[in-house]
């Protein structure tokens, strides 16, 4: 009996230090869990406004790669519906057309069909095309031909991208003709056999230069035909002068070319009238050759682009011109030795229009009546 009260003392004792060990067990976490309640409660009000600086982030991100996936107007861009092809009739130089014809491709994926001819070759052709027209886009090198078109009513008005930018006497009031560039002539000389020279155009009735002097054809060129008749738009009784010049030795070798190479192969000494990207050409290519522009004056001749009314792929033929007028064309131009057709571009590589002396007040209407006639009769008195 005594061992059995025993060991239900030894048991109650253990019960009762159990109950005190697990009273101090459960104090302790109780701190813990109020310190870590806190804790938490702070790390979800941080975590509940990090979502929004999430939030604000992916929005300007999202903002980002809209303006970044966002393409920029570009030429391509806005040429992207053109197809197929236009057909254009140019003058030389040669050079600038292939340039031409290959930064308009690649821009548009248009492909250009050219017929490269002489302003004379270009306006047989539309003849003898007429009844059944081909090309869509028409540049020549003469302006009277292009206001002659434009007087026949072959021409389509459009009012073409940066036109604006063109000099004013380099587009017409209905916008047809379009001079995207344009040439002057002067007097171009061989300077091997001519040292220096300064000579103004009546000065070659002078016997000194008997023999020496030639003309490029007015009847086949654009350029010389609008000299021409530049000049006596401002001296309509002078042909006294040329008559004398024309009894000089004058020579007609042909259009520009054949006429620039008889001066300088030295067969003469002094070419009138000459096309000045053709002798800056020439210099650039080390010819003995010299140019100037007398000081009286000489015509300074936008090379009209035109899209004719027949045109069979107008959105092309307009896309064509726009194309002329563009920076990257204007370059090409300002590149071949030609004057850019715009007036905020100028060229190191030769005269510019500011500094060529002008015949005052050309009378393009009076040249454009008169220009066949005058070149017939110039052509008379040499041959």
């Amino acid at each position: 009996m005594k061992k059995i009260l025993n060991a239900l003392m030894a048991l109650s004792i253990a019960a009762t230090l159990s109950a005190c060990g697990n009273a101090n067990t459960t104090e302790a976490p109780a701190e813990n869990t109020a310190e870590q309640t806190q804790s938490a409660e702070e790390n979800k009000t941080e975590t509940s406004e990090t979502p929004e600086v999430k939030e604000e982030t992916k929005e300007e991100t999202s903002e980002q790669k809209a303006e970044e996936d966002t393409p920029a107007e570009t030429s391509s861009e806005e040429n992207k519906d053109l197809s197929g092809s236009v057909t254009v009739y140019m003058p030389s130089p040669k050079g600038l057309n292939e340039k031409y014809i290959a930064a308009f491709e690649e821009e548009t994926g248009v492909k250009v069909d050219l017929f490269e001819g002489t302003t004379g070759e270009i306006l047989a052709r539309l003849e003898a095309e007429k009844d059944n027209p081909v090309a869509d886009v028409v540049v020549l090198a003469s302006w009277s031909d292009g206001l002659s078109m434009k007087k026949e009513g072959n021409l389509e008005s459009y009012d073409a991208k940066d036109a604006d930018k063109l000099y004013e006497d380099f587009i017409d009031s209905d916008k047809e003709l379009f001079g995207t560039s344009a040439s002057s002539v002067g007097v171009i000389y061989n300077t091997t056999i001519v040292e220096n020279l300064d000579a103004d155009w009546a000065d070659f009735a002078d016997e000194k230069y008997n023999g020496d002097i030639a003309l490029p054809d007015p009847e086949k060129s654009g350029s010389a035909k609008d000299f021409l008749a530049g000049y006596f738009s401002q001296n309509k009784d002078d042909w006294k002068t040329w008559e004398d010049i024309a009894a000089n030795g004058l020579a007609i070798p042909g259009a520009n070319k054949a006429a620039l190479e008889a001066v300088t192969t030295g067969e003469k000494a002094i070419l009138l009238a000459g096309v000045d990207y053709n002798a800056y050409k020439s210099i650039a290519d080390g010819e003995p050759l010299a140019i100037y522009y007398p000081k009286s004056g000489t015509v300074i001749n936008p090379r009209p682009a035109m899209i004719l009314k027949s045109a069979k792929n107008m959105d092309n033929a307009k896309a064509f011109i726009d194309f002329l007028i563009s920076d990257k064309a204007q370059e090409l131009v300002a590149d071949a030795y030609l004057l850019p057709g715009r007036s905020d571009i100028t060229t190191d590589k030769r005269t510019n229009v500011a500094d060529i002396p002008q015949f005052e007040n050309l009378d393009w209407d009076y040249m454009l009546e008169n220009a066949d006639e005058i070149s017939a009769k110039m052509n008379s008195l040499v041959k």
